[in-house]
């Protein structure tokens, strides 16, 4: 007898991520990003914008950076990578945004349920909205008033 597709979940679409690409796309968010700090990682978000010459098609780019300094071996650095890539790619939905995510050594030992959660709440936060922290102006030049 076949499988009834009433006892059978139907598999849900997985959403198509991009990823950032070169020097300049990472530091535009790292300059223009907001940060979102979890126990698991460091979010920085932006507001989606095409790539120069490219249609308006919203979607989520998101870079994912681990450095030597938080995973020495080469084999968890691409282990956490591919952690959080399928976390964020079997999430329902991603905002259209721009980012990064540096995940921190727990990513690699917290259960993947947890990660995901963590991610989708992070990513579903409404970051464009936030008030930005006024950038830092000096203050005036005091001049010397003619010496007595």
């Amino acid at each position: 007898m076949p499988p009834s597709s009433a006892t059978a979940p139907a598999p849900r679409p997985a959403v198509a991520l991009a990823s950032l690409r070169g020097d300049k796309e990472f530091r535009k968010v790292r300059q223009h990003g907001q940060v979102i700090r979890h126990a698991l990682f460091t979010l920085r978000v932006t507001d989606y914008r095409p790539r120069y010459g490219e249609s308006w098609q919203p979607r989520a780019i998101i870079g994912i950076v681990v450095s030597k300094k938080t995973l020495k071996l080469a084999v968890k650095r691409n282990r956490v990578r591919r952690r959080v890539r399928e976390a964020l790619r079997t999430l329902p939905t991603l905002p259209p945004c721009r980012a990064t995510i540096h995940p921190n050594v727990a990513a690699l030992s917290v259960p993947f349920g947890e990660l995901q959660a963590a991610l989708g709440k992070a990513l579903a936060g409404d970051f464009k909205n936030r008030k930005r922290k006024p950038a830092h102006t000096p203050a005036p030049h005091k001049t010397a008033g003619p010496a007595s």
